[in-house]
């Protein structure tokens, strides 16, 4: 099923974007607004304007943002075959979750592995990457980083998530983002109703996407950096096992519904249904680890 959120599908949207428009030389692209537009968080939309940017169609000023470095009608073809993509991606991540990768090749040996073209190779590590669990090396050469491989590990990030983010929410210096809340709520919402044809991906990075703001809220960066951590590592453990989806919108309910405790000032309950809402994920995923 085609990525819809990832880098080499938002680039080529960024750019049918410009060429609607009309837009010219020097035209400002505000990632904001093309998040938005597209139904994603900003994070993919920057990283593909930073790829833009080295393909020399975008040209970025500091504290303003990202323009456009050509009219629209000179960029050149974006390619973007999402299925051949996808199918290279759920091979290469298939292979790292049993195991049968090392931790380290160069782009030649993945080439040879997989039988796949470097441009195709490399839009798909590119994905990977920004994903968070392959980085690149100095030279050609790719690291996998840590993942969970275990129904042990998998439970013990559940119940570690669940103690520190119950208690961010009862930090002093916690924040309301009224912005980041109001697209939380959309995208639940969306997904809500979406829930039965959305990629695996796109599911998880909705859902990550409200647990990570929340830690943002905190405003302390060591709860933040731990849920991050932790979210990187699982993501292929959740890939694995999310093929039923009959409890995704009890789970969308219940993350609106923190999201009301929260506005409503009620930051114990919140913490609490928290606690209650992650544990309860996590028992019901550690049970279907094979």
């Amino acid at each position: 099923m085609a990525r819809a959120s990832l880098s080499p599908q938002i680039m080529a949207r960024i750019v049918e974007h410009a060429r609607s428009q009309n837009m010219q030389a020097g035209q400002h692209l505000p990632a904001q607004l093309l998040a938005d537009s597209f139904k994603v968080s900003r994070q993919p939309i920057v990283s593909a304007l930073k790829k833009l940017e080295d393909m020399g169609v975008v040209q970025s000023e500091p504290n303003r943002g990202y323009f456009l470095a050509c009219n629209a009608d000179e960029i050149p073809e974006m390619e973007a075959d999402a299925a051949g993509d996808d199918e290279v991606y759920d091979r290469i991540a298939a292979d790292r979750m049993a195991n049968r990768l090392p931790y380290r090749l160069s782009e030649n040996e993945l080439m040879r592995l997989y039988g796949v073209a470097r441009g195709r190779l490399s839009r798909v590590l590119h994905q990977i990457a920004d994903e968070g669990w392959i980085e690149r090396l100095p030279g050609n050469g790719w690291e996998f980083r840590e993942i969970l491989t275990s129904r042990k590990a998998y439970t013990d990030a559940y119940q570690f998530r669940a103690a520190i983010e119950m208690q961010a929410l009862l930090l002093p210096s916690f924040r309301i983002d009224e912005e980041g809340f109001a697209l939380a709520r959309r995208h639940q919402q969306e997904l809500l109703q979406s829930f039965e044809s959305e990629s695996r991906q796109k599911v998880f990075s909705t859902n990550v996407e409200i647990h990570e703001m929340l830690m943002t809220c905190a405003n302390n960066d060591f709860f933040l950096d731990a849920v991050r951590r932790i979210n990187r590592v699982r993501r292929l453990m959740e890939y694995s096992i999310t093929h039923d989806r009959s409890r995704l919108p009890q789970q969308c309910r219940e993350h609106l519904q923190i999201l009301d405790l929260i506005e409503e000032r009620d930051m114990q309950a919140a913490a609490t249904f928290l606690f209650r809402h992650i544990r309860e994920a996590g028992n019901i995923k550690a049970a279907l680890i094979a």
